[in-house]
């Protein structure tokens, strides 16, 4: 005889198999398709970057703000695929509501346009890097951003304590004189 053998399976493990593979009527499920859900759980890994690196990179979503020329320019960047969302005063519909398309309104209009497309996209928290004159328009735009529900700190990574971290010293082999009165 070649080949394998396999034994057969019995209907009584067949029958288990089905009833643990088809979803109960009463249960709830829910199917997360979103992909950066261990950011907003912040467990994903985070970028260090280079440690002599001025502003960094340690950041999950970061806000730019490009001014042109003409137009006003806001992005979410994200550290691996780079935009995920944007607004500019150059979009039709957005160019069509404005006066001119790089004043102080412009700037909180798009500061609006570009949180409510954060809130619907799930992003609720960027870094943002962006040093603004108190009172200028990039002031105003940051605190509109804010006004709508972004926070613009990301809180930082979840490490995961150990119980035996609490106790365990950094160095055993090093005896320290507060040990030897103990």
């Amino acid at each position: 005889m070649s080949g394998h053998f396999r034994p057969p399976i019995s209907a009584q493990v067949l029958r288990k198999i089905k009833q643990l593979s088809t979803p109960k009527p009463d249960a709830i499920y829910m199917t997360n398709r979103n992909p950066r859900n261990l950011e907003k759980l912040r467990i994903a890994y985070k970028p260090d970057g280079y440690h002599l690196e001025k502003p960094g990179r340690s950041f999950w979503h970061k806000l730019e703000v490009n001014v042109s020329g003409r137009y006003v320019t806001a992005e979410v960047k994200h550290f691996q695929n780079g935009p995920v969302v944007a607004a500019s005063t150059s979009e039709w519909a957005i160019k069509k509501q404005l006066f001119k398309t790089k004043d102080t309104t412009a700037f909180i209009n798009l500061a609006r346009v570009l949180a409510n497309r954060c809130q619907q996209s799930g992003i609720t928290e960027m870094m943002c890097n962006i040093e603004a004159v108190p009172g200028g328009k990039l002031d105003k735009f940051l605190k509109t951003v804010e006004e709508n529900g972004i926070t613009l700190k990301e809180l930082p990574r979840y490490n995961n304590p150990k119980a035996w971290d609490a106790e365990r010293p950094e160095k055993p082999w090093e005896v320290l004189e507060e040990d030897i009165r103990k």
